[in-house]
């Protein structure tokens, strides 16, 4: 056993010594260095056809450590010939040349790795016409760089997905993780100019493509996540992708996703999103109660607050939840003058469409109320004015007849407190003349 170790000890040390004997420039040196330095004077004079034999010359001499210029440039003589060559089986043989090149580069200028697969499929793209070879080819340098991939070869890869895709030779799942894949690479990497327009560009091919279609992602999305309910990245996976499909927010995968997101993150963003979910599905105590629960969260600016209590105003008024609506729309005219005009015209409908209950004059005192409010809306916002006029006037029909009211010893002009659903107001005595 000792003798074997010695003799193969002996055999390593000697291939050792033959590697470092021929050195960075081979076996046969003299003659590397001579067709080196014969291609490299015709290339710096751009004689490109006199510099082709002798890189191919000392290709064949010269080890790939011997110059990484060698293989730069000869990406470059290469990609001359298949420009020139019309014959598909030689143009063929040409790029697959080139493209060793740049396997060579990656292999022994480990520096220069990320560039030299970025630089080869940039060539794959400039000459590959098959996009089954295409896609399979910038997917290995896409698993190999990551987020190092030049952008415009994550665009083109998910671009040849998407014509496999259109010649049912690829399928939805296939291309919706190549885009997936290709936006979660470019949020790792430095946000510049050119990565945000990729993105632009990546999520517009995306999207222009309807390989997403809502079925396509309800089929892929829903076995998924009953698989694995709690993974909260594919759940904002299901929310984003669903999100920004057209015609894909109602359903039931989408609004469990956003439910489960909503509860692993609550914010007021993500519980007004879950009202506006139930609400498109008449779910309206469920609605009311995350709109309820947005307007809850301390971080909500007086704004988007009053704005919130004007949606919930007009939400509960659409549903006849009254007292409700009322407190809603007084809250929103306080937060913010500006909606107090929509405030008061919520609060007059609501007054026109409550059940009063009583005599005759008691049963028709809320109309008052209801255009008071009216006049009052149109006055803080004259956009409103055809609208509050029109109610005005269906209003004013009920208004109890002068002798009507004289019978209750009610007459115009005097001060009247209506009491009805749970709200109170005083207002003035109007009879039809």
């Amino acid at each position: 056993m000792k003798k074997i170790t010695l003799v193969l000890l002996a055999l390593a040390m000697a291939f050792g010594a033959k590697v470092s004997a021929q050195g960075k420039f081979g076996a046969d040196s003299a003659e590397c260095v001579k067709y080196l330095s014969y291609y490299q004077e015709y290339y710096k004079q751009k004689n490109y056809d006199d510099a082709l034999p002798n890189w191919r010359k000392a290709m064949k001499l010269c080890p790939p450590t011997a110059s990484q210029n060698m293989l730069l440039n000869g990406m470059t003589l290469l990609g001359r010939e298949i420009n020139k060559t019309k014959d598909a089986a030689a143009r063929a043989a040409l790029v697959d040349s080139l493209l060793s090149l740049n396997d060579l580069r990656a292999q022994y200028y480990p520096k220069y790795a990320v560039a030299a697969l970025n630089t080869k499929g940039q060539y794959m793209t400039q000459f590959y016409k098959d996009p089954k070879a295409l896609y399979d080819g910038l997917g290995v340098i896409v698993a190999t760089n990551k987020e190092q991939t030049k952008p415009s070869l994550l665009l083109l890869q998910l671009n040849s997905a998407i014509d496999l895709f259109k010649a049912d030779k690829l399928g939805a799942e296939d291309v919706i993780n190549t885009y997936q894949n290709a936006i979660a690479l470019l949020g790792k990497t430095e946000q510049t100019e050119d990565v945000t327009k990729a993105k632009a560009d990546i999520e517009g091919l995306f999207i222009t493509s309807q390989v997403a279609s809502c079925d396509n992602l309800i089929a892929l999305f829903t076995p998924r996540y009953e698989a694995d309910p709690d993974n909260i990245d594919l759940i904002t996976n299901i929310v984003k992708m669903m999100g920004n499909t057209e015609g894909c927010q109602n359903n039931d995968l989408f609004l469990k996703a956003v439910t489960k997101m909503h509860a692993n993150e609550p914010s007021a963003a993500s519980a007004y999103y879950l009202y506006k979910l139930h609400a498109a599905k008449d779910e309206t105590s469920t609605a009311v109660k995350y709109l309820e629960e947005a307007l809850n969260f301390g971080d909500l600016d007086t704004q988007t607050k009053a704005n919130y209590q004007l949606e919930l105003a007009a939400f509960a008024l659409k549903n006849n939840m009254y007292a409700k609506a009322f407190g809603a729309a007084q809250k929103a005219a306080e937060f913010d003058p500006a909606n107090q005009g929509k405030a008061y015209y919520i609060i007059g409908t609501i007054w026109g469409s409550v059940s009063c209950g009583g005599n005759e004059v008691e049963r028709r005192a809320k109309y008052w109320v209801a255009v008071d409010y009216l006049q009052k809306a149109k006055a803080a916002d004259e956009s409103l004015t055809a609208d509050c006029n029109k109610l005005i006037g269906q209003y004013s029909v009920y208004y109890p007849q002068k002798a009507e009211a004289f019978m209750y010893d009610v007459v115009d002009g005097q001060s009247y407190t209506v009491n009805c659903g749970g709200m109170r107001a005083t207002t003035t005595v109007r009879t039809q003349k």
